[in-house]
């Protein structure tokens, strides 16, 4: 949910690993809120279904930069924001625990009892978790149109994201009010849909030029069961900004292994890879990273989903940055959601260790990215030993080239397993390999991966 006054907003954390091992027992979402003070109706008068009213504390170290103060959540500081958008509002994140329902459900409606100064803003989003033990995206909840999951599920989580407003007054969050249901049977997402065809001006001086047209959407293999997970094809950046705090709370480091998209939808907690990519470069090397920062340029651009149901910019075709729409083809007036002149049409923004180390670019490139939480392959976490990553092999054997490398808590879809080179790491001893690409490989012995067939 958002609200908004005169400005154009274009693993599992620690606390909640403890929930879920326990029954997960306590939060989600959806809100309605008003520049003025917004009363919660009684839990008792609510709608039929599962009702609650979430706990508002800080107790699990996985919010971000938010204090509970005077019976209230408020923001803490300026620091954290979405840098990669450069976006000038200081924002905080209120991370409640899972909490396991008595029967699947995949609506999550609420009220909300808070103050919003002018300007400022309340976020309120859910997920949940699904058959392959990882998370749905994050769903708003806006006013009158509850959080819809794109399939029915017994846990949830919510998160409620507060924006600075004018001069820097933070939103006050008091109370949340939440139901959950089960809705009428939902047509399945689409994970493919044509691109447009466009011919690319010269890109400027910083940039290269990129290719004269734009494919279309495709997808990755992911198993004869499973949904294949999106990609496209798009325009990849640099974030640099060492140093910095990034809309999550991750304080960017030299030669750092994360990604920025331009939507909360896919932002990962803090430290986690719930939300990762499979970026591709020409060169043939790809990357696992996780999504720990919005941007570049836009804030409310899910482009990987279909146009119904995407935030903002539902004219554009799925896989398509409104970025890349504004630089092209002059869409928006040739600016983003800031109403700020868009210099180059970059979907998606790569950490200097991600850009230079795993994808071996030197300047600005088109990359493939693969959105791997909008599939439902077997998912497996990359858990490294004294380093940043593990390093992906063309074949099963430490001799094999090297192709890529995945960031430590990145998730990967995982095809199959293959023998070969015994290994030693996190996991133990193995001499078997996970398959998570075409002559991709990684050591199981570093990889928490669930059992898949034999390739």
């Amino acid at each position: 949910m958002t609200m908004s006054s005169d400005r154009d907003t274009g693993g599992v954390p620690p606390r909640a690993r403890r929930a879920l091992a326990a029954v997960l027992t306590a939060g989600v979402v959806g809100a309605v809120l008003s520049a003025t003070l917004v009363v919660a109706p009684d839990a008792r008068a609510a709608e039929p279904g599962e009702t609650w009213i979430p706990e508002l504390s800080l107790d699990g170290g996985d919010d971000v930069n938010v204090v509970a103060t005077a019976g209230a959540i408020r923001l803490a500081d300026g620091v954290v924001r979405a840098q990669s958008a450069r976006s000038p509002y200081a924002e905080g994140e209120l991370l409640l625990p899972p909490r396991r329902t008595a029967a699947p459900v995949d609506r999550v409606d609420a009220r909300a009892t808070a103050d919003v100064p002018p300007g400022g803003e309340v976020h309120v989003d859910v997920r949940g978790l699904r058959a392959n033990g990882t998370w749905s995206q994050w769903t708003p909840a806006e006013p009158g149109a509850p959080a819809v999951l794109a399939q029915p599920t017994t846990d949830l989580q919510t998160r409620v994201t507060l924006v600075a407003g004018d001069f820097g007054a933070s939103p006050s969050l008091q109370r949340l009010w939440l139901a959950a249901t089960r809705g009428p049977a939902q047509p399945l997402p689409s994970t493919t849909a044509p691109a447009p065809t466009t011919t690319t001006p010269p890109a400027p001086t910083t940039t290269p030029a990129p290719t004269t047209t734009k494919p279309p959407v495709t997808t990755t293999p992911a198993g004869p069961l499973a949904t294949p997970a999106v990609s496209s094809r798009v325009f990849a950046t640099r974030i640099g900004l060492v140093g910095n705090s990034t809309a999550n709370g991750h304080v960017v480091k030299p030669r750092d292994h994360f990604v920025a998209l331009p939507s909360r939808r896919g932002l990962a907690p803090k430290g986690t890879g719930d939300y990762t990519v499979k970026v591709c470069a020409e060169n043939g090397r790809c990357s696992w990273s996780p999504v720990w920062d919005v941007g570049p340029w836009n804030i409310r651009d899910d482009y990987w989903n279909t146009p119904g149901a995407r935030q903002e910019w539902k004219d554009l075709p799925q896989g398509f940055p409104q970025a890349q729409a504004a630089y092209q083809r002059g869409y928006n007036g040739g600016k983003d959601g800031f109403g700020r002149r868009v210099a180059n049409p970059a979907g998606i923004d790569l950490a200097d260790g991600t850009y230079y180390d795993d994808l071996q670019l030197r300047d600005n490139s088109w990359v493939t990215v693969t959105y791997l939480w909008t599939g439902t392959a077997p998912s497996a976490l990359a858990r490294p030993t004294n380093a940043p990553t593990i390093v992906v092999r063309s074949a099963p054997t430490d001799s094999s080239s090297a192709v890529g490398a995945v960031a430590a808590g990145a998730r990967m879809a995982v095809t199959c397993t293959a023998a070969g080179q015994l290994r030693a790491g996190s996991q133990g001893t193995s001499d078997r390999w996970l398959q998570v690409g075409p002559q991709q490989y990684v050591p199981a012995a570093a990889v928490e991966a669930p059992r898949v067939s034999s390739c």
